[in-house]
């Protein structure tokens, strides 16, 4: 729909649903009237009661915030926060590929079950998930967002003195709850931040993903295989110092991150978070400020977001006959409520509203479960297996073992941008690239395992990184676009639970299954094509066309 010249109108929708059927749905419409340009719909989610979901004038006020982010324009402020939040991207992925590089040197140091340190990182990520996401939305973004990589610095340093395999597990825990918060708090910074016409940016933010990878495994190189011992039968700690050096260099590294957040750039509150907490006057100056910093004027005014309660309440009233509508609880308890709103039976009884979307939820879940027990079983225990089975081809020493882990890091790379190109080409789209490349990542695990040589396996691998890379880039994309607007929130939350917990059976699995075996690649490799055939039967494409 083509914008107005003059000015543009925010549209609230409130839905009210007697059934499945679409005639049966009651389609309330309030209008306000602004001078900023309008954009595309935005998210709009159910209001089917108190506390059930976010507040129909939230909405309002949120179409007029985005609208006035749209005048703005991408600036240098977005393009900041385009490198300050790569940091989370940075970090998320660094931390898991650290916790599998540290396996070989603590297991000859410890000689413990390295199933144990994976099981902390993975618990530990899982609180962190929940603490930081639903936390920012009571206490606002940017605490959280300061805190996460400041408390994954300061433990992955103390980690670097552990004593002992318990107190190592412990740490790798506590900076794992801080790793966990960086996606669902750095993604909101940023999508709050951003005009709606460059959200895509979210997608190309994963490049990040594989610089953490990369920077982890170069700085890895040199320590591990100048400070680290050949075998357990001799390795005390003081000829096993590489690993410790590892954890505060890159514990260090967090550190800085952390500093160039909070000391070298100023983030402000996220507009939409104050608005929330009925601060009206605050998210407008917000605007204004971030406006002035990229140069621009934002012609926002605090009388636009009173508007939409106005236009709101009159709506009531004629639709009432005069009753007095609820007032919007702004208070902390009232976030808590409507955030957990968020999860409440409605939200997710829409997600399996009529059987073609049960069946596109239903098969979402599995393939996040899947990838999150197989992703984390491949990269936590990758090191060790290339390092046996280099040894059996008589090139295991622990500099062959992180070359080779550098040059899988840099050859991954090129995966977001693949998937980029990938995704509009006709006969595949998002779903026929999240399945080709899903099947090919398990395809080329099971090759791995029969590699004679180690120049083979190595190959293999490098065709693993390249289409894991391609396959999280579109995963991370067709998520979204296959929840109706409404219930996103909610369907984020399942596949990202699911995920999690199957990341935290995955060093279960691996202890029983005995790492010094390809057993775990077997397992990961099996969840992959599973995962990749099941994506061929998801029932929409969202390729052309716009998410609901």
């Amino acid at each position: 729909m083509d914008a107005p010249t003059h000015s543009s109108v925010a549209q609230l929708e409130r839905e009210s649903y007697t059934g499945s059927d679409p005639e049966k749905r009651a389609t309330q419409t309030y209008n306000v009237e602004t001078k900023i340009a309008q954009v595309g719909q935005h998210d709009v989610f159910d209001d089917e009661g108190a506390g059930a979901g976010m507040d129909p004038v939230y909405h309002a006020k949120a179409k007029v915030l985005g609208d006035a982010f749209q005048e703005m324009g991408m600036g240098k402020y977005q393009w900041y926060l385009f490198y300050l939040t790569g940091f989370g991207w940075f970090s998320d992925n660094l931390w898991p590929v650290v916790t599998g590089l540290l396996l070989p040197p603590t297991i000859n140091e410890f000689n413990y079950q390295g199933g144990w340190l994976k099981l902390a990182q993975a618990l530990g990520s899982l609180v962190g998930c929940a603490f930081w996401g639903v936390s920012s939305d009571i206490w606002g973004r940017r605490w959280a967002f300061n805190s996460t990589l400041f408390i994954t610095g300061v433990f992955a340093m103390a980690a670097g003195a552990s004593p002992n395999y318990i107190a190592l597990c412990a740490l790798v825990g506590a900076w794992s709850v801080g790793v966990g918060g960086n996606l669902p708090v750095d993604s909101a910074v940023f999508l709050e931040f951003i005009p709606p016409s460059h959200q895509y940016l979210l997608t190309v933010l994963s490049i990040w993903w594989a610089f953490g990878q990369l920077v982890g495994s170069l700085v890895a190189w040199p320590l591990f295989a100048n400070f680290s011992c050949a075998s357990a039968s001799d390795c005390p700690r003081a000829s096993n110092q590489g690993w410790r050096y590892f954890l505060y260099a890159m514990g260090g590294l967090m550190t800085l991150l952390f500093l160039l957040r909070f000391a070298v750039f100023h983030l402000h509150e996220s507009p939409k978070f104050l608005m929330s907490r009925g601060r009206d006057a605050e998210a407008v100056a917000v605007v204004h400020a971030v406006a002035r910093f990229n140069g621009k004027e934002s012609s926002l005014t605090p009388e636009m977001l009173q508007r939409c309660e106005r236009e709101a309440e009159k709506s009531r009233e004629h639709e009432g006959g005069g009753r007095e509508g609820k007032a919007v609880d702004t208070s902390v308890w009232g976030s808590v409520r409507r955030t957990m709103g968020t999860f409440g039976g409605s939200h997710v009884r829409s997600l399996f509203a009529t059987p073609k979307l049960a069946f596109s939820t239903s098969i979402l879940i599995v393939i996040w479960a899947l990838i999150g027990l197989a992703f984390p079983l491949y990269n936590g225990f990758i090191p060790y297996f290339l390092a046996t089975r280099g040894a059996d081809f008589g090139d295991g020493s622990i500099n062959i073992t992180y070359r080779n882990q550098v040059i899988l890091s840099v050859v991954g790379l090129p995966g977001a941008l693949i998937a980029g190109w990938m995704v509009d080409l006709p006969y595949l789209g998002r779903k026929g690239t999240l399945a080709t490349s899903t099947i090919v990542t398990g395809v080329f695990l099971f090759a791995s395992t029969t590699a004679r040589s180690s120049d083979a396996l190595l190959g293999w691998n490098c065709g693993y990184s390249v289409t894991s890379n391609v396959m999280y880039g579109v995963l991370y994309a067709i998520s979204p676009e296959l929840f109706p607007a409404k219930d996103r929130g909610t369907g984020s939350a399942l596949v990202a639970s699911a995920n999690h917990i199957c990341g935290a059976l995955a060093p279960i699995v691996a202890i029983y299954a005995n790492i010094m075996t390809a057993v775990p690649i077997y397992v990961a490799g099996a969840c992959f094509i599973v995962g990749g055939f099941l994506a061929f039967l998801l029932p929409f494409e969202p390729r052309g066309k716009a998410s609901i």
